[in-house]
């Protein structure tokens, strides 16, 4: 299990928000409070954050990014060929990671198990915290039709923050539309 931040992604109304926490823990110590997970890949429409160990994050968002140069963008495409080399690569295999990447039109959780998941509903969610937020998450989509993907997600991480000891309440998110 990973327990070293909370990310999540909704999409909702032709938006597509991405929102983590900025706690930066080692073992049972906060190291930095106010860290920044989520970022904007390259020339590209897509949003990616990820949960893990930051060093094995960051070479992963690289190898993502030169993914989606190598097939212009798509998003599908890119996170298919950055699992199965995640997977495969002696290298890769051992990072401690996971990564939710999303653009417009959908989201998708990659681990180095080898798994691209594009969840059902139009949430996903990654890291220590990533339950409490799923479902603060799914129940703010239910019940306040009013509210926007931004709203919902940095929401649901203020009640994943509350909960969750590896998640605080320094969040950021970006927002495509």
């Amino acid at each position: 299990m990973i327990r070293a931040t909370t990310i999540i992604a909704v999409k909702k109304d032709g938006k597509v928000a991405v929102a983590g926490d900025g706690q930066v823990t080692f073992g049972e110590v906060v190291f930095k409070g106010n860290a920044k997970k989520i970022r904007k890949i390259g020339n590209y429409e897509v949003l990616a954050g990820f949960a893990g160990a930051a060093a094995d994050a960051f070479a992963l968002m690289d190898k993502f990014e030169n993914k989606l140069d190598e097939f212009g963008g798509n998003l599908k495409k890119a996170s298919v060929e950055l699992a199965k080399d995640w997977r495969t690569d002696k290298a890769l295999r051992v990072l401690d990671a996971m990564l939710i990447v999303a653009d417009k039109n959908m989201i998708l959780i990659l681990s180095g198990n080898g798994d691209v998941i594009e969840p059902d509903g139009d949430v996903a969610a990654i890291g220590s915290g990533g339950n409490y937020a799923y479902a603060a998450a799914r129940a703010l989509i239910r019940n306040n039709k009013d509210m926007s993907a931004e709203e919902i997600a940095v929401e649901a991480m203020e009640i994943a923050g509350e909960m969750c000891i590896y998640t605080n309440l320094n969040i950021v998110y970006d927002v495509l539309s």
